[in-house]
């Protein structure tokens, strides 16, 4: 990881990031408690270590990643991506979309807010995503 993107992360960490991990982490917990919540559990914990240090990865399509379709990509994954936004994602994206308000009050939050907006768009529709280095 490159210097900047650990300085960014920690600045990330002190002022808004890790609330918002917590949150993804809270998700996960809850539905893998559930035996159904499985399959959302694990993308919840994989966005939950994205959302603690975003800064020097990007979450994509696995598609883009692998160039086939596999079962989160599919139909099925779109099934998913529907369940997880009634049950968790809308208040993921909505907790990611106050703290970016928050945030681009000031110039130096703009960069934070704008990463908290990508994970609120990401919140919405988890399942299929994959982290890689940016």
């Amino acid at each position: 990881m490159a210097p900047v993107s650990i300085l960014l992360n920690i600045l990330w960490i002190l002022i808004g990031g890790a609330w918002m991990a917590f949150g993804w982490l809270i998700a996960a917990v809850i539905m893998a408690i559930t035996i159904i919540g499985l399959p959302w559990a694990r993308a919840a914990f994989n966005i939950a270590v994205y959302t603690l240090l975003p800064f020097g990865s990007r979450a994509v399509s696995r598609y883009e990643v692998t160039g086939m379709n596999d079962i989160g990509t599919g139909p099925l994954g779109v099934i998913g991506n529907i369940i997880w936004f009634v049950l968790a994602g809308w208040w993921l994206a909505l907790g990611h979309l106050v703290t970016a308000l928050v945030l681009a009050v000031t110039i130096i939050g703009i960069p934070f807010a704008w990463a908290h907006l990508k994970l609120a768009g990401i919140a919405l529709w988890p399942i299929g995503k994959v982290i890689v280095p940016a």
